[in-house]
Order: C-alpha cells, then sequence, then structure tokens
C-alpha cells in the first residue's frame, strides 16, 4: 500500500497556498472546482502530496490537537528567522531531543501545527 496524500481542509484558500507555497516550499501540482463553491489544490514533491480542500459548507475544524505535518530543512535557525521575517510565530521551540534531530512548530493559517525538522545526523 502507498501513501498518497493528507487532507486539509482550510478555510482561506489563497491563504493556505501561500503559506505552503512560501513558507513551507511546496510546489503547486494542480488546482481545481470540484463542485460549486468547492475547490481542491494538490502541493508537494514526490509520492506524498499535501491536498487543501476549500468547501465553505464545511468549513475547517480550527485548533487541531495531537496532529502535525513535519517537514525537513537544513537549518532550525535559519527557517526560524526564515518564519519570524514573514511574522508567522513560533509556536514552540526549538527542541532537540537528542543529537540528531532538532525541530520547531509553527501554525498553518488554519491552526494546523507545523513541524519544520533537522535531521543532523543527516547533514554531516
Amino acid at each position: 500500500m502507498k501513501f498518497c496524500w493528507t487532507t486539509l481542509t482550510v478555510n482561506d484558500m489563497e491563504a493556505s497556498l501561500k503559506f505552503y507555497q512560501e513558507i513551507v516550499g511546496l510546489p503547486l501540482n494542480r488546482r481545481f472546482i470540484a463542485g460549486p463553491g468547492v475547490e481542491l489544490a494538490f502541493l508537494g514533491e514526490g509520492e506524498t502530496e499535501v491536498e487543501l480542500i476549500c468547501d465553505p459548507n464545511h468549513p475547517a475544524p480550527g485548533e487541531i490537537n495531537g496532529i502535525s505535518l513535519g517537514f525537513v530543512v537544513k537549518s532550525v535557525e535559519e527557517m526560524m528567522a526564515f518564519v519570524e521575517s514573514k511574522n508567522i510565530l513560533i509556536d514552540s521551540g526549538p527542541f532537540q531531543p537528542n543529537p540528531h534531530v532538532k525541530f520547531f512548530y509553527v501554525k498553518d493559517p488554519n491552526g494546523l501545527r507545523i513541524q519544520f525538522v533537522e535531521n543532523m545526523s543527516e547533514l554531516r
């Protein structure tokens, strides 16, 4: 079995696309109308994508606890400076639970926690 995408319900497609393209760095693969007032967008590289669904009849659930999406970055310090320069608040971190990994969290426009992870052992 192959994992193909994670679906996120969003309230504002433009704000969410801007976040996932400009902050996370995911390329937009396709975007289309899927029914009256319903819009979908797929972003990402490789085998797994992030699917955004904007449907005014089914708003985003708001603050989501216990779920996050993680993305590898070259440097946690550089990424923290970048997100702060874009006026995005650091939700928590940085954390370094062992010598091989360091990470921090921000929230996307819909309240989902996004984790930026530096795999330090891979960079050596």
